[in-house]
């Protein structure tokens, strides 16, 4: 799927392409074209819940988009929707660097692994082939360091007179606040070629500079296991996400407190609670708060010695906190390999001798057999325990058999901590589910008749507030604005925010 964006006054505009993440949130990939000669891919993520529809498996993976005049790969971050068609990409011929910030590039391997595992192959060897390719292409980059990217230049006779065309490029990865290693990206595009129309004869552009922005995807601010996004100095053209762009999130400390409560409700009954979650990001994210909060019970029972321990507190010190992710688990040991990039709360704990991504009531299941075993326990017993699994969108993974054991049983419950793309089975569960409806599992007609829960304050997505304060907090705003990775409401919605704060810039939604 390759969107082009048509602009009333190409005057002063690149030329930017879409191969995805246009006409919703996943799939994420875009092609700057720098000069006629060559283009330079931002990300190349996998299609995921209602974009598949209609289109077979190899149709969603097939790279329908040339590729010959790219010149690179700069990849934002490691989710799968922005990274999980990197295999074909490399199986299509892609032999360019592959650009990433040091933490990203460390979990790029682990990502793609699995991935090839799960929807590829199982051959060691062909898996083994794919990862010492994608190696040799991968180049590390510190955050906040200028590179260059190997731009052909363009001959002056073969330039398009629709959108300006350079000889130069270079580009920068900064904190973006989503997830481990995650960036946006600025791209300075430089020896701007003068060229004509063909109506009047005029130069296009005088300009010799211009700064391209792709925010990839933003996080959330007071995030403590990163560090919050700062907005880039300037930007000429933005391309910018809009996940939540017609919704605000909750305090941190509201979702604490709402977090603690859900869960203090739904193992009164001796349920357990399941949350669905990405194995990078939303996982690490809420294994610190409730360290947090076990840490908080723990303290306020210590200030009463002469009090016997409160319900509250002797659940919280019993509960189990059950991981059932290897790769989730592989994904922590980097967080913590990467703590530097951590904001200063965290370091703090640290400090303090706790450990908030490992810490004793913490288990982590491993093998398959383990995952059968455990869910077996699970329904056994009469004893509450918290699972965190992936898919975050209940479209695959160990949640599965989670969910077909538990979904319809009443003393159980789930909470949804990040978005639910239309088209999955988590949209449908938190959409119905609430209202005694079913939802289909693997092709299975299931009641729901466990608690379903919404915690909106743990997206590591930006909300509305923060895609406003990106751009009003820039020194030099752009004076072009297209909107991508959102649903239709959400695009609308933020398109009339920004309208209103740049009432001269030229403000785009992404349709097809």
């Amino acid at each position: 799927m390759t969107i082009h964006f048509n602009r009333i006054d190409p005057i002063d505009t690149v030329q930017i392409l879409h191969h995805g993440a246009v006409n919703g949130v996943t799939g994420s990939c875009h092609e700057l074209c720098i000069n006629d000669n060559t283009g330079l891919l931002i990300d190349c993520g996998l299609f995921q819940g209602a974009e598949t529809a209609g289109r077979s498996s190899a149709d969603q993976l097939e790279i329908e988009f040339e590729i010959n005049h790219l010149c690179a790969l700069l990849v934002t971050h490691c989710h799968i929707d922005h990274v999980g068609r990197i295999p074909y990409l490399l199986a299509a011929g892609f032999n360019q660097p592959i650009y990433a910030t040091r933490a990203t590039a460390a979990l790029l391997p682990i990502v793609i692994k699995d991935a090839l595992k799960v929807g590829v192959t199982k051959n060691k060897r062909l898996i083994e082939l794919y990862l010492k390719k994608l190696e040799q292409l991968l180049v590390p980059i510190d955050y906040g360091q200028w590179f260059d990217l190997p731009v052909t230049n363009a001959l002056t006779d073969n330039i398009s007179p629709d959108h300006l065309r350079f000889n130069k490029a270079k580009a920068k990865f900064k904190p973006a606040g989503h997830i481990l290693g995650s960036a946006y990206i600025e791209i300075e595009l430089g020896d701007a070629l003068v060229t004509h129309t063909k109506l009047t004869g005029q130069p296009l552009s005088k300009q010799n500079n211009h700064r391209v922005v792709f925010s990839g995807d933003l996080g959330a601010s007071y995030t403590p296991l990163l560090a919050s996004p700062n907005s880039p100095y300037k930007a000429d053209t933005l391309v910018i996400e809009s996940t939540y762009g017609d919704k605000n999130h909750q305090s941190r400390k509201q979702r604490t407190q709402n977090l603690k409560k859900v869960i203090e409700k739904a193992v009164s009954d001796k349920g357990v609670v399941l949350i669905p979650a990405f194995s990078i990001g939303r996982t690490q994210e809420l294994l610190y708060e409730l360290e947090q909060i076990i840490h908080q019970q723990r303290k306020i029972q210590s200030k009463s010695k002469n009090s016997a321990p409160s319900e509250h507190t002797k659940m919280w010190d019993q509960i189990e906190i059950i991981v059932d992710s290897p790769l989730a688990a592989k994904f922590t040991e980097q967080y913590i390999e990467f703590k530097q990039l951590w904001d200063s709360e965290a370091k703090k704990k640290l400090h303090q001798n706790r450990h908030p991504l490992d810490f004793e009531q913490l288990y982590t299941v491993n093998s398959h057999q383990e995952h059968l075993a455990t869910i077996d326990y699970l329904a056994k017993r009469n004893k509450p325990a918290i699972i965190i699994a992936a898919s975050g969108m209940c479209s695959g993974g160990r949640i599965m058999n989670y969910l077909k054991q538990f979904i319809s049983i009443t003393t159980a419950d789930i909470i949804f901590v990040g978005y639910q793309a239309h088209g999955t089975p988590g949209r449908d569960i938190q959409t119905y589910g609430p209202h005694g409806g079913y939802v289909f599992l693997e092709g299975v007609k299931k009641d729901v008749k466990a608690g379903v829960h919404t915690i909106s304050g743990y997206s590591a997505h930006a909300d509305q507030d923060n895609l406003i304060n990106f751009v009003k907090r820039m020194h030099h705003k752009p004076k072009h604005i297209r909107i991508v990775h959102g649903d239709d409401e959400a695009k609308q919605a933020l398109a009339e925010k920004y309208r209103g704060l740049l009432p001269n810039a030229d403000i785009e939604i992404g349709t097809s």
